[in-house]
């Protein structure tokens, strides 16, 4: 059988013997330390020596931050398909789109039924779990009009609502052995998941042959099925190579409790597996590969294979954005630089439709995404790699509190937003303002380098000492000049935990209110940053002031006297002060949020550089509109007026507040914004929706935007990044050659 070209993986499967239930979750914790991808685990539920598995599966989530969880394989007799959906859905959300589902028909029947499960014949349980599958794949469909209904032999399920819907598409493999259970491999899963101890020889290519076989008959790429094989830690690499170049097993999950053989599996076979089949797969021209094609034009190979188009499994997470919905025509999903630069070259021939670039997808603007275009999806470059001393290399694709957690154990923060979701390629090209701003400054200030693909494909270094006119654009304005694939970046030493106050303020007069919060911010110790939430007030009521205020300091008589300024601003409804690390305050809701987005969102977005008098009574005058929106006030000051404004294309370095307003859209609310945009200093791109050039024009000083035109005719004279904020290149041509990358 061919080999499918599927990207190699490998995992753990772990017995989950409960005398010993720590040592389980260390397996686990163990299975992520050393690079496996996914931990998967025996479900017997009839077995009083176990653990429950779909509690264990929760509580291993919950202690690891990368690595993918699933049964191996769940029985399906014990579990209703409804309830396990949504179970599966809600550990999907909970974890970041870590969830697999691995299904089996069940057997032991007399134990199933001594702990109330059906029993069935063999026949009868590989129908059961057909219908089941219609269950699962109808309730995780949140989006579709209509309740669920299934009158099935075994599951009868009547006006259902659907949802929620997982976080990401979530694989379904199925344990199986015989051509009937294959054939629903073929028609209705993701993943086939027999074990190598009890296959015969030849049953790899059969089983694969009969999966190929339905899969294409109901109009499937077998491609898009994976096939996952349990290993022991005795099987050679050399044979398990052969299987995946012969038989196209591309994941190998390895059955072991013990520590150093699952270290040895991880970080020895996993290297020669890789190797071997590297160097088969380079000696294979004729190796069949899926073919992708946009506008007649077809996909590099390279990308090809992970590439999305309207229709297929997986295309609808790209729909949408936090804020904003979308339907792109393509999604190249590339997983190197060198395919960061194919998916750009490819780009660039189809400079007739919009081309969107991807990290995290948090952006109000939703500028990442669009409709009918090309969008390049970063997700797959989310390394996070601690170097010498405090600096991190990260991946474009990774999410801020993924870097969180990864430097808490060495008490380091990058200051960063201040939503752990938030993706890192979209907000370390654009400033950075986040909780430890007033100290540290912002995330560009601590960027020591970036490797970018450019519009002409090439991969290029920008740092201080090298092209360090592009590292000056990028910083500020990066989604102009490429595509960044790694960032170098030095963290800063962090309290332990930090203190975190949620106050409710019910002011009087609230632009007196504002005055003095400006005031009490500005005059602060640097470790403490604030931000504000406003809402319109009620008709006769008064209007709630919700502040959020970050203070770096584990002392709690530290914590209280710095925020105690603030708390006597005004009278308080209700408030709450904790300490917590910085980690898990990335993580307050869900890292992974539902981006489900389908409107036209506004959103304005100002930077001052004090809340004075005139400024604070124009707010007050934009809340009693009738319109509904959510107005946010953001220290943006203190440590950020340390570097230079020339030093980087962010240029507000003055500026101490940054306000912001989601929502609106009314004319008599536009009106009145309006009247603040004298008052701003500048904007600050990614809250803001309008895109005209008065906005470009607020968003950088003249004498910044004059030279990031010049930059742009040298390293983008077509405009190929063009969908966020798009500077025109200055007059004149100009291409890059290889003098500019050595600049």
């Amino acid at each position: 059988m061919p080999d499918y070209g599927h990207e190699l993986r490998f995992g753990s499967f772990i017995t989950p013997i409960n005398a010993r239930p720590q040592q389980v979750v260390d397996l686990a914790v163990l299975s992520e330390d050393v690079g496996l991808d996914v931990v998967t685990f025996q479900d017997h539920p009839y077995q009083a020596g176990f653990l429950d598995t779909w509690t264990l599966l929760t509580w291993v989530a919950a202690r690891t931050s990368r690595i993918h969880v699933s049964g191996n394989v769940l029985n399906l007799p014990m579990r209703p398909p409804a309830l396990l959906a949504r179970s599966v859905a809600s550990l999907d959300l909970l974890s970041g789109d870590r969830a697999v589902l691995g299904l089996g028909t069940g057997g032991f029947w007399d134990a199933i039924a001594a702990m109330g499960g059906p029993r069935r014949t063999a026949a009868e349980s590989v129908s059961a779990l057909d219908e089941a599958l219609d269950v699962i794949r109808g309730i995780w469909a949140g989006g579709d009009p209509g309740p669920l209904r299934l009158d099935g032999r075994f599951y009868q399920v009547g006006d259902v609502e659907r949802g929620p819907s997982p976080a990401h598409e979530v694989p379904v493999w199925l344990g199986a052995y015989k051509p009937r259970m294959q054939r629903i491999i073929g028609r209705k899963a993701d993943g086939w998941l027999p074990s190598l101890p009890w296959l015969k020889p030849g049953d790899l290519a059969r089983g694969n042959r009969i999966i190929d076989e339905e899969a294409t008959r109901a109009g499937r790429d077998p491609r898009d099925i994976t096939r996952l094989l349990n290993v022991t830690p005795g099987d050679k690499a050399e044979d398990l190579a052969r299987i995946a170049v012969e038989d196209g097993v591309s994941v190998f999950v390895v059955a072991s409790d013990d520590p150093a053989e699952l270290r040895r599996f991880a970080q020895s076979a996993a290297a020669e597996i890789r190797e071997r089949v590297a160097e088969a797969r380079s000696g294979h021209a004729a190796v069949s590969r899926r073919v992708v094609a946009f506008g007649g034009d077809p996909v590099p190979e390279g990308l090809a294979a992970r590439a999305l188009t309207p229709g297929d499994r997986g295309h609808a997470r790209y729909t949408a954005g936090y804020f904003r919905g979308a339907d792109p025509g393509l999604v190249l999903r590339p997983r190197t630089p060198a395919e960061v630069q194919q998916a750009v070259q490819y780009a660039a021939r189809h400079r007739d439709v919009p081309l969107g670039l991807l990290s995290g997808g948090h952006g109000l603007s939703g500028r990442s995404l669009n409709d009918g275009g090309i969008v390049i999806a970063l997700g797959a470059l989310d390394d996070v790699t601690v170097l010498d001393g405090h600096r991190v290399r990260i991946g474009p694709g990774a999410r801020w509190g993924d870097v969180a957690r990864r430097l808490a154990p060495r008490g380091l923060a990058i200051t960063a937003g201040d939503h752990g979701g938030v993706g890192v390629g979209g907000l370390a090209t654009t400033g950075g303002i986040g909780w430890f701003v007033r100290q540290h400054g912002l995330t560009i200030d601590h960027i020591r380098s970036v490797d970018v693909v450019t519009a002409s494909g090439d991969l290029v270094h920008a740092s201080d000492d090298e092209n360090p006119d592009l590292f000056w654009a990028m910083r500020g304005a990066g989604a102009n000049f490429g595509v960044a694939v790694s960032f170098e970046i030095d963290a800063q030493p962090v309290s332990e935990r930090v203190g975190f106050a949620m106050l409710t303020f019910v002011p009087d007069d609230v632009a007196a209110f504002l005055h003095g919060w400006g005031a009490a911010i500005e005059n602060a110790h640097p470790s403490v940053t604030g931000t504000l939430m406003i809402g319109p007030a009620r008709p006769g009521g008064p209007a709630a002031v919700q502040a959020l205020v970050v203070v770096d300091s584990d002392d709690p008589d530290t914590v209280v006297e710095r925020l105690t300024p603030l708390g006597d601003l005004a009278p308080l409804a209700d408030q709450s002060i904790q300490l917590t690390p910085y980690s898990a305050l990335l993580t307050l809701a869900p890292e992974d949020e539902l981006q489900h987005g389908r409107g036209e969102p506004v959103s304005h977005a100002g930077l001052v550089r004090h809340l004075t008098g005139e400024t604070t009574e124009a707010i007050a005058d934009l809340l009693a509109t009738n319109s509904r929106f959510i107005l946010t006030i953001r220290s943006a000051g203190g440590a950020a007026a340390n570097t230079s404004v020339e030093a980087t294309a962010y240029a507000w370095r003055d500026a101490n507040f940054l306000i912001a307003a989601l929502g609106g859209g009314s004319p008599e609310y536009e009106e009145r914004w309006r009247r603040l945009l004298p008052l701003f200093e500048g904007t600050y791109l990614s809250f803001e929706t309008d895109t005209g050039p008065d906005a470009l024009a607020r968003a950088f000083p003249p004498a910044h935007l004059r030279r990031l035109r010049d930059l742009k005719r040298r390293w983008d004279p077509t405009g190929l990044f063009r969908d966020n904020f798009a500077i025109a290149p200055a007059a004149g041509a100009h291409t890059p050659t290889s003098d500019d990358t050595r600049r």
